[in-house]
């Protein structure tokens, strides 16, 4: 690996390949930009879960589409790069197809989330929908994609009919939809109590990193540790990055035509 390499970048909730995408091909391209810009300094990158707005693998097929993305993946993964995928609610099947094909390590901790040491530094990481405030609602339908049984069943029907129903599902759940500009204040409240908790029990604690909420936060929850929410790449096109000279971490905004710099 290139001695310039020494950067991790987080990034989370593109939901490549959604319906309600104005454009999907310049949305993958503006991803893939971004990819290649990241490359000359990347040591890890971290894709924090609906990185895809829709897939599951059968035995013998896949979705079609992302194909530069996913090319852009294994040129990453083929030239050194370390990437991790933790799945969220919108790519929780991702059963081995990019890990044996592209080289991605596929991560689907539970409860919520799993602890890791980046260069010295301890983080907790995850794609957050497994944590904080969620509805009843919320929490039947989590229940159930995750139920083995379930996908057993969903698999056995032709993805002919599937993946229209999939995608059709999430349309109508973003119809109506606007960019958030805070959290819900149920989510709010939760995930403070949750990250306080957590860096209490653990000391060495310094990063907890998710998705899921599409709103960008990075505040303290200790003397010692700070909760970052990523954002999301339907709008604010926002990602993170950590440097191990300071062990800092910058939440930062990509917009179209821009450089890394």
């Amino acid at each position: 690996m290139s001695a310039g390499r020494t950067l991790t970048y987080f990034i989370s909730d593109l939901h490549l390949g959604a319906r309600y995408m104005a454009d999907s091909r310049a949305h993958e391209a503006r991803v893939v930009g971004f990819l290649q810009r990241i490359a000359p300094t990347a040591r890890r990158l971290y894709l924090v879960g609906d990185v895809l707005d829709y897939w599951f693998e059968y035995r013998h097929v896949v979705p079609k589409g992302h194909v530069r993305f996913l090319a852009a993946l294994a040129a990453l993964a083929d030239s050194g790069v370390e990437v991790v995928w933790y799945a969220g609610n919108h790519d929780i099947w991702l059963f081995g197809y990019l890990r044996e094909e592209l080289g991605v390590n596929v991560r689907d901790p539970k409860p919520g989330g799993e602890f890791i040491d980046v260069d010295g530094t301890t983080f907790f990481i995850g794609h957050g929908d497994g944590i904080g405030y969620r509805s009843p609602g919320f929490r039947i339908i989590r229940s159930l994609f995750r139920n083995r049984l379930c996908q057993r069943l969903f698999a056995a029907i032709h993805p002919g009919l599937t993946v229209p129903l999939a995608y059709r599902w999430s349309n109508h759940s973003r119809k109506g939809y606007s960019t958030p500009t805070a959290l819900d204040p149920n989510v709010r409240t939760s995930l403070e109590i949750f990250s306080r908790s957590l860096a209490t029990e653990h000391p060495e604690l310094r990063y907890i990193v998710i998705g899921h909420h599409h709103v960008p936060v990075d505040e303290p929850v200790a003397a010692n540790c700070r909760l970052i929410v990523l954002g999301d790449w339907i709008s604010r096109h926002t990602y993170g990055v950590f440097d191990p000279a300071d062990t800092s971490f910058a939440l930062r905004e990509y917009p179209a035509g821009t450089t890394l710099a």
